[in-house]
């Protein structure tokens, strides 16, 4: 899923670009609004996350153009404008959500989250799947059910949130069910052909999320490593 990040304070746009992009999405990153609206033209991004005073269209004027061109799209708002009316101007102009700077990186991926989920849905309608029997993708993996279209797995009536990233390593690990899954198709599948493969990434990764989906993560049933190659689930 590919996010256009509009942001003219450099900072704070190399921060949003590594935030999104270890959460698995491509993304696009803009230095002010006319550059924003290149490249949504170009590459025609499902997520938008603008800033709302930028040099040359200001977010509000970005939003406007996209909800005119394309309305499923997920906007949010960045700014540090967090008056009640730039909220509920940017609110009316059709953005998901607006969040005030400075801002925390649980926030913004909890909110991205969300939006994302918003999405996963639309799609599903817009296909007609919605309602089919085993519709939402969910798969089992142990005593863990993953559901992908909420970003979430559940344990025991429990939720574990999940990121897109980790959505996909989870469905390729279960699709190669009993099949030793190699470093280079996780590169490949979850992080995408363009991606420089470093194994360290993976492993912290792997290790990082293991701690959220093993009942024992010291003890891993659901990730299993297979040495030398990648890992595996059983």
């Amino acid at each position: 899923m590919k996010v256009l990040i509009a942001e003219d304070d450099r900072h704070t746009r190399e921060g949003l670009t590594e935030i999104l992009a270890a959460e698995g999405y491509e993304t696009l990153p803009a230095a002010d609004g006319e550059q924003a609206l290149a490249l949504f033209e170009e590459h025609g991004p499902e997520v938008a996350c603008l800033d709302v005073m930028m040099p040359g269209a200001s977010g509000y004027d970005v939003c406007r153009e996209i909800r005119r061109s394309a309305p499923g799209v997920g906007i949010l708002f960045i700014s540090a404008k967090g008056e009640e009316i730039d909220k509920v101007l940017g609110l009316e102009l059709g953005a998901d959500d607006f969040i005030v700077k400075p801002f925390g990186v649980k926030e913004v991926v909890a909110r991205i989250r969300a939006v994302t989920r918003r999405l996963i849905v639309q799609r599903k309608a817009a296909r007609g799947d919605l309602g089919a029997a085993g519709g939402d993708g969910r798969f089992a993996m142990g005593d863990l059910e993953v559901v992908p279209e909420e970003l979430r797995a559940y344990r025991g009536g429990e939720a574990v949130e999940l990121s897109l990233r980790d959505v996909k390593i989870l469905q390729l690990l279960h699709r190669q069910r009993g099949k030793a899954v190699s470093r280079d198709a996780f590169f490949d599948e979850c992080w995408g052909f363009d991606y420089l493969p470093n194994s360290r990434c993976l492993d912290q990764h792997i290790s990082q999320l293991r701690r959220r989906v093993e009942a024992d993560p010291g003890q891993p049933a659901i990730i299993r490593t297979v040495h030398g190659v990648g890992y595996r689930f059983e």
